[in-house]
């Protein structure tokens, strides 16, 4: 015969206490199980296969304020200081719920709000409502800062004037010399017209920039460009954006001729308004 510890459980074989692991001085008989060739030393009990020990159920001290669960009786409470801890025996209720493993949705639950304004942004970006040029790094430069008027001037806007000058280029054109309007071509064109404007009129000159980092469609081919300022006359003199397109492209045509209407097959172009009103021109293409 075999014996525990009432307190904490621990077999041993005599009864002899106290017990060497808590101190505890009652010990109780527990049940050896027994090979079951071998005949059971105590009357009226089963055989039990060999190798194991039933030490019956096992006990705990809960505290009577809390619950929180002890392996000794060594009041307080460790959790709230109770002085009062009762004897119990130790259960497993829940354990399978403790142990279940949770699912995805159980995880990401607390960071849905993340992933859903992340899920916004890359909508923004991918239908174009918020230009990936925004970010550091990505998309074509951004155009410098230069004086003067680059987007309306004298009530005239300036974005419709460029896009006039491209469809009056166009019918001076062959159908076959026809040429794309380029967005690249155009962001470079913005970008170069504004540098010579700031390099002409403000302290400081900005930096340069590699055509290259403008998403044209010229491939390899590096665009050629060319400048024309109209001095002399006034934006406000102009009674809407079409006769200001067309005397600006007069001017591109009495410089550049057949450089204009032949010889390549996309192009973009920059109109701004200088501090001292003069207007300044920059042609792409490639």
């Amino acid at each position: 015969m075999k014996w525990r510890c009432t307190r904490c459980g621990k077999p041993h074989a005599e009864d002899d206490p106290p017990c060497d692991e808590c101190g505890h001085n009652a010990f109780e008989k527990a049940i050896v199980r027994v090979d079951d060739r071998e005949a059971q030393s105590d009357a009226g009990s089963e055989s039990i296969p060999s190798g194991t020990v039933e030490t019956g159920p096992a006990f705990v001290w809960a505290c009577t304020n809390c619950g929180r669960e002890h392996v000794r009786n060594t009041p307080p409470c460790s959790r709230c200081g109770n002085p009062d801890l009762e004897r119990i025996e130790q259960t497993y209720e829940g354990l399978e719920r403790d142990l279940d493993t949770p699912t995805w949705f159980e995880v990401s639950k607390p960071y849905l709000p993340v992933f859903a304004g992340i899920a916004v942004v890359i909508a923004l970006f991918a239908t174009g409502i918020v230009p990936p040029s925004i970010l550091p790094g990505i998309g074509p430069p951004s155009p410098p800062d230069a004086p003067g008027e680059g987007i309306e001037a004298g009530g005239l806007d300036l974005g419709d004037t460029e896009a006039l000058i491209h469809q009056r280029l166009e019918d001076e054109r062959e159908p076959s010399e026809s040429r794309t309007y380029d967005d690249g071509l155009a962001a470079y064109a913005e970008y170069r017209n504004r540098y010579l404007v700031a390099s002409e009129f403000a302290d400081e000159a900005p930096e340069g920039a590699n055509p290259d980092a403008f998403d044209h469609q010229c491939g390899d081919t590096r665009p050629q460009e060319g400048l024309a300022v109209l001095s002399g006359v006034s934006v406000g003199e102009y009674g809407d954006e079409e006769e200001f397109a067309d005397d600006i492209v007069a001017e591109l045509l009495s410089r550049y001729d057949d450089g204009i209407r032949t010889g390549f097959d996309r192009e973009g172009v920059d109109v701004h308004v200088a501090p001292n009103g003069d207007i300044y021109v920059f042609y792409a293409t490639c």
